[in-house]
């Protein structure tokens, strides 16, 4: 893609989509560990997260590219040598390409003065317990906090140990590198274990690099992966400190892989990633996890899409717009809808709270298109049947179309 100095909005979509792998040709038979990587290029990490209403997250944005594929592929590539993942603090807790396990390590270094405050205070506060907590890792590893704090002296005397207090030493060891996730649970509870006994030799030799060298790395796989962006969204993309990211770009810009560009309607500087591309067009319909790097800057979305979206899992009830767990519907190159969903695995149904429409979509059109991938998702999530929508402006031309495809199969 030649450089220009301006994109439209429509162009600057495009890109941000393409970026993100929504432009990619669909996989023809089951996703391989290649589609995977394919994806792992374009996103840069995934974001994890503990609520399993429809599906766990970390999940998510590969159907969202891939379309219906064996979660084995993700699970396998995190927790089963040879590892190409490992969890880490990234974006929020998230699966990273263990090739940047190097430039996470200044993270891994401020433990103590950037871990949250729970973490740090048992650090400081109690040393004891943390050496004693690591010390069973390497022992008996890998062993879940509550494995752990079975064992647990009960002494409270010296340094009066809960479960809480030794799931933080866990935490904090986390975050300083000391440990690291060997697994999941069945409850999605970490498996802790030494990282020489989790990560690859090759990466823990790996050299480390200077700060400014991680942040211009982590800001460079950031670009890439938007496409097109301002300052706040490069910073957030790794949760790096301002200051860094600021000198983390102007490097990139003198080094012209990141160029300044204008983009329509947008009033920060944003710069395009000197190997963006330019599609003529996004096809395809697809739902968005609420954790997808897509939405992740909301501001973002807003200004790409004039798309506005928070998630509202701890909203209270009676005051969600929305609903607990919506997600985006992404039809070619709009959001043209929002779904609130639950998959009633007992049941085997996918219940559709809440659906509604963006204004100016076409509802008919929209609820056709989200019908259809409404039945290919709960394929995926081995459910036999679509609810109708309880609730939504979308919900009556949705229920239609729902009932017209189950007429059809």
């Amino acid at each position: 893609m030649a450089a220009p100095e301006s994109l439209s909005l429509a162009q600057a979509r495009r890109v941000a989509l393409a970026a993100q792998g929504f432009a990619d040709p669909a996989p023809t038979g089951v996703p391989t560990r290649r589609h995977l990587r394919r994806v792992l290029d374009r996103v840069g990490l995934i974001q994890m997260d503990s609520v399993n209403v429809l599906q766990r997250a970390h999940y998510l944005p590969l159907y969202s590219r891939l379309g219906p594929y064996p979660t084995a592929l993700l699970d396998d590539a995190a927790y089963r040598r040879p590892r190409e993942l490992f969890e880490y603090w990234g974006h929020e807790a998230s699966l990273v390409p263990v090739g940047l396990h190097p430039v996470l390590r200044w993270r891994m270094a401020r433990a103590r003065s950037d871990a949250w405050g729970g973490m740090r205070r048992i650090a400081e506060e109690q040393p004891g317990l943390v050496a004693w907590v690591r010390d069973e890792v390497a022992a008996r590893g890998p062993l879940t906090a509550a494995e752990i704090e079975h064992d647990a002296p009960r002494e409270t005397g010296n340094w009066g140990w809960n479960w809480s207090a030794v799931k933080r030493a866990l935490e904090f060891l986390f975050w300083a590198g000391e440990v690291a996730a060997a697994d999941r649970s069945t409850s999605f509870a970490r498996r802790y274990d030494l990282p020489e006994r989790v990560l690859p030799t090759a990466v823990l030799d790996a050299p480390t690099p200077t700060d400014a060298e991680a942040y211009r790395a982590l800001v460079a796989i950031a670009a890439r992966s938007l496409g097109v962006a301002a300052e706040p969204e490069l910073r957030d993309y790794f949760r790096l400190p301002a200051a860094g990211a600021r000198q983390a770009i102007a490097e990139l810009v003198e080094a012209g892989e990141l160029l300044p560009v204008v983009v329509q309607g947008w009033q920060r500087p944003a710069w395009l990633h000197a190997g963006a591309r330019l599609p003529r067009w996004v096809r395809g319909n697809t739902l968005v996890s609420p954790f997808d790097p897509v939405v992740w800057e909301r501001a973002r979305a807003e200004r790409l899409f004039d798309f506005s979206y928070r998630i509202e899992i701890y909203v209270p009830a009676p005051q969600r717009a929305y609903g607990y767990y919506v997600l985006p519907f992404l039809q070619g190159e709009r959001f043209t809808a929002r779904v609130d969903l639950k998959a009633d695995r007992k049941a085997g149904v996918l219940l559709v709270p809440a659906a509604w429409g963006e204004p100016g979509v076409d509802p008919g059109e929209t609820a056709l298109a989200l019908a259809a991938e409404l039945h290919r998702l709960a394929g995926w999530l081995r459910l036999d049947a679509v609810a109708p929508p309880a609730a939504g402006d979308l919900a009556a031309p949705l229920a239609a179309a729902l009932a017209g495809l189950a007429g059809v199969r």
